[in-house]
């Protein structure tokens, strides 16, 4: 079986966030001009998708070892230990995974509406102006004085 149809729990939140089911996102992230949030987003999806087939798996094994018809002289510490270290390392790679599937998520820019245009705020300088009637200034206002020696 391959990766793009594996489940995942996270298929939901990637068809809302792109529109459309991911079988149709793998399909658009074959395309040469696809878009590296698309392209990203899915690597995170498989490796997540894989990740969650080994908690699975291991969740799965631990059962059927505790399963109540199973014969107890059957049971081993040893490798329900192992099965704890694997689990341990399963789930913390799928936490990775959903971190970082959800971090770009939340980063991307909103596909379907239009981006709106940044709003600077512009600081405006207001001077009056003298009355017309007021004299020029003479010409030396303003003027640096020359120092003398």
């Amino acid at each position: 079986m391959s990766i793009r149809d594996k489940p995942c729990t996270q298929d939901t939140r990637l068809h809302e966030v792109f529109g459309v089911p991911v079988t149709d996102l793998y399909a658009q992230a074959a395309n040469p001009d696809a878009s590296a949030a698309v392209a990203r987003a899915l690597e995170l999806r498989s490796f997540l998708a894989l990740a969650e087939e080994q908690v699975a798996r291991i969740r799965d094994r631990v059962h059927e070892a505790m399963a109540p018809e199973r014969d107890m002289d059957e049971l081993s510490a040893a490798d329900l230990r192992m099965d704890t270290q694997w689990l341990e390392a399963a789930l913390s790679a799928r936490d990775g995974y959903r971190a970082a599937l959800d971090d770009l998520l939340h980063t991307m820019p909103p596909l379907h509406g239009q981006a709106r245009p940044a709003r600077f705020a512009q600081q405006t300088v207001t001077t009056t102006l003298p009355p017309a009637s007021a004299a020029p200034a003479p010409a030396h206002v303003g003027a640096a004085r020359s120092r003398r020696r």
